[in-house]
């Protein structure tokens, strides 16, 4: 079994040492070992984590870890050609439902006995790990997993005297209802009550949210579940109220309906912690809540991040990728990242209290407790959520649900098949 990432420092550190007493005919040491990081952090979230990789890079002299940024998409696009080349990174972080899709592909190194050896790594919240873990092997860690949220406009809600955020469904339409105005009554709202997404929502996950409020899923134990009676009730209710109450345009993105919030035109949005500095810039008073319960269930898709180990690392830099893993998840450290990245804590041992400095933070930690993993092992999540897309951009045009749900139904079991 493999040391633990805090006794490979320790005993690589002590080498290092040993050979610094050495006469001068001793070959000298090779120096630390290198390992490139490819990431997609750009904001403050990416300032933090540079300054925790020089953190480590200065607590010890065994691993040096050299970052690389790069936006996600051409993480996505471009990891599998430069491994085959050899010319790709040790370590690289990416949206954490696209880990199994490459842990298929044998991009990854398998982490399990990290997570069985390392106390760090094995206080990781579980959810979190679910959404890297792959035919029952975990092959990452995660750097985030948040809830989605709705951010709402203070401003507004006081404007129309609503003091209470809705909880359930049917208070949130009606809430929603409230805030649209039409004021020349041309069936176009100059300000919208909710910007709802119909497809190409925050990583696809608003959708699933609301379908497991309404006791259903979209892949359970492997198989497709999305054409459910549960599924169909959601999407109707939903398609209805758009339709009927006019609370959201039709046809919005996830992008979109960013941009519909951030120009004060709409009230409500869901979205994740970036919202917050979206909200800031635009010099909206905003408010964190969680999505308000469905029938069945108070849930929400989870947002995450990870990074692996690729499998063209060799057996040092696994051993060095695995102590900055450890380094990272330092009670410390990992109250520092949740802080700077305005992510809830990694560590489910990280009290509340420890990230109330950050209101942000403190808000999405409270409801962090609603979250579930998205595809959580599924390989072909691309095309799982691209058909979930489909179908709720069609219902919401005016579409029969039902028929669209068992379109996706043969589309999500056709691409669990392959």
């Amino acid at each position: 079994m493999r040391k633990t990432a805090t006794a490979v420092l320790a005993a690589v550190s002590a080498g290092a040492l040993a050979l610094t007493g050495c006469s001068p005919t001793q070959p000298a040491a090779e120096g630390p070992t290198t390992i490139t990081f490819w990431h997609g952090y750009t904001e403050a979230d990416g300032d933090v984590l540079e300054q925790i990789v020089d953190d480590f890079n200065a607590s010890q002299d065994a691993v040096v870890v050299e970052t690389e940024v790069k936006t996600w998409d051409v993480i996505d696009d471009t990891l599998l050609p430069a491994l085959s080349a050899e010319e790709g990174p040790e370590i690289v972080a990416m949206p954490a439902e696209r880990m199994p899709v490459y842990a298929d592909k044998g991009a990854f190194v398998d982490l399990g006995e990290l997570y069985a050896d390392d106390e760090n790594v094995a206080e990781v919240v579980p959810a979190a790990v679910d959404m890297v873990t792959a035919d029952g092997s975990q092959f990452g860690v995660p750097t985030g997993f948040v809830p989605l949220s709705v951010f709402y406009n203070r401003a507004l809600f006081d404007a129309a005297g609503i003091t209470d955020f809705p909880t359930t469904w049917d208070e949130w339409v009606d809430v929603a209802t409230k805030l649209t105005f039409d004021q020349n009554g041309d069936g176009t709202p100059e300000q919208y009550g909710l910007a709802l997404p119909d497809h190409a929502t925050v990583a696809n996950g608003l959708w699933p949210s609301l379908f497991y409020g309404g006791g259903g899923d979209v892949v359970a134990g492997g198989e497709a579940v999305i054409d459910s009676p549960e599924n169909v009730a959601t999407l109707e209710y939903w398609s209805s109220a758009v339709a009927t109450n006019k609370i959201s345009p039709t046809g919005l993105d996830g992008i979109s309906a960013d941009e519909l919030f951030s120009s004060g035109k709409a009230a409500m949005h869901v979205g994740g912690p970036w919202m917050a500095s979206i909200s800031e810039a635009s010099g909206i008073d905003y408010g964190i809540a969680a999505i308000p319960a469905g029938p069945e269930a108070q849930a929400s898709s989870a947002i995450g991040v990870a990074m692996g180990i690729t499998a063209q690392a060799d057996d040092a830099q696994v051993d060095g990728a695995e102590a900055f893993f450890s380094y990272f998840f330092s009670e410390d450290v990992a109250t520092e990242w949740s802080l700077g990245s305005g992510w809830p804590p990694l560590r489910g041992d990280i009290p509340a209290s420890a990230v109330e400095s950050n209101p942000v933070v403190a808000s999405l930690t409270e409801i962090a407790e609603t979250s579930r993993p998205l595809l959580p092992g599924v390989t072909a999540s691309v095309d799982v959520l691209s058909a979930v897309d489909t179908a709720t951009q069609k219902a919401l045009a005016g579409g029969d649900p039902a028929a669209l749900l068992s379109e996706a139904q043969a589309e999500i079991e056709a691409a669990l098949a392959d």
